[in-house]
């Protein structure tokens, strides 16, 4: 199995369409060396990029929250 570290360097959009969530990014993808087996995925991302990502995340998640009908936003389902 191929491995590669992926670095995020810029988050550009995101959307929502047909119960998935897409998120634009720049990102770096290195190939892992064969010497690091760890079967662990991780995402690292500066402060400042995760904050915006939580951001977007949840406005994402507000608008498809908003498309429910009320009975079903309550959490009671």
């Amino acid at each position: 199995m191929k491995t590669y570290d992926l670095e995020l360097q810029r988050i550009k959009s995101a959307k929502h369409g047909h119960g998935l969530i897409e998120i634009g990014v720049d990102m770096l993808v290195l190939p892992r060396s064969s010497k690091d087996e760890s079967t662990v995925s991780n995402l690292s991302m500066a402060v400042d990029d995760a904050r915006t990502l939580l951001i977007l995340l949840k406005q994402q998640l507000a608008e498809i929250d908003a498309l429910n009908p009320r009975s079903r936003r309550s959490g009671r389902c």
